[in-house]
């Protein structure tokens, strides 16, 4: 069903998320060396997590209610994500001062967008069928 708008902002969340991560930084050292995320394995692991259930949510489109449970886990999944990326940048040497945090750390809002997109797009669609199978 990739038809569906859904599918189209699930594969954008999961694309965002799997590929980005290798051509961003996402932060720089002190000295201005860029951090990339395949160099720690915390965060790759949890950016390639959230490709990952962003691509399995797209194939369940026969159970519209885990989908959108699983797109709010992806959802929180980002969330701690981005915490954890604003923890990173913030115990780098000189803190909030630090003009080198890299845009890498958008990645996760970026992709929390397309998710929640999505997510509207799976409540609409179950509340249509919702609709039509009170007038049977």
């Amino acid at each position: 069903m990739i038809q569906r708008i859904q599918s189209i902002y699930l594969i954008l969340a999961a694309a965002v998320s799997a590929g980005l991560l290798f051509l961003i930084p996402v932060f720089s050292t002190a000295e201005g060396e860029p951090v990339y995320a395949t160099g720690r394995v915390e965060l790759l692991a949890m950016f390639l997590g959230s490709a990952l259930l962003s691509f399995i949510t797209i194939f369940l489109f026969k159970n519209r209610k885990l989908q959108f449970v699983l797109g709010r886990l992806n959802i929180i999944l980002n969330f701690i994500l981005l915490g954890v990326l604003v923890y990173q940048s913030q115990i780098l040497s000189g803190g909030a001062a630090a003009p080198e945090k890299g845009i890498g750390m958008l990645i996760p809002i970026i992709s929390i967008v397309f998710i929640a997109l999505a997510n509207k797009a799976i409540k609409r669609d179950e509340d249509l069928v919702k609709s039509v199978d009170r007038l049977r």
